[in-house]
């Protein structure tokens, strides 16, 4: 197998202001991917608002409605122009607005349902899927390892 370069993941914003923590969202991001033993990964995190969302949600999923994370796999290797091999892996979108929902409706912090989302879209984006909702779906469960172990590794914490 040929070498591979180091994973790249850009965040932007849409709808809302930039928030200061958007590097340690990539950091975060990238000690999933590497958790994950993904290397030559390119993805895109974008940060936005419950309308924004709404608006992909219905137009991808035809679903009128907010929603917290939607991922939208590419699954394309290519060369990078050093010539190593990479992967596009896709793109996620996170609703701040649903995210705030979420962590208020789950008595946790907005800083653990930041990190989930980004590991649940990362996992979506490495072919993974459940049915529901079950925290024994293998997805979940890994998801849930995932957060667990990064958090042992003193690396957790966004906002």
């Amino acid at each position: 197998m040929s070498p591979r370069a180091a994973n790249g993941v850009e965040i932007s914003v849409e709808g809302i202001g930039t928030p200061p923590w958007l590097d340690r969202a990539r950091d975060f991001a990238l000690a999933v991917l590497a958790r994950q033993g993904k290397e030559g990964w390119d993805l895109s995190i974008l940060i936005c608002d419950d309308a924004f969302i709404r608006g992909l949600n219905l137009q991808y999923r035809d679903r009128d409605e907010a929603t917290d994370v939607l991922s939208f796999e590419q699954g394309d290797a290519y060369r990078g122009p050093d010539g190593l091999e990479r992967f596009l892996a896709g793109d996620i979108v996170i609703s701040l607005d649903a995210l705030a929902r979420n962590a208020e409706e789950f008595g946790i912090s907005r800083d653990e349902e930041l990190r989930r989302l980004i590991t649940h879209g990362i996992l979506h984006l490495s072919g993974m899927d459940h049915e529901d909702n079950d925290p024994s779906r293998p997805m979940l469960a890994l998801q849930e390892e995932l957060l667990r172990a990064l958090a042992a590794e003193g690396g957790a914490t966004i906002l």
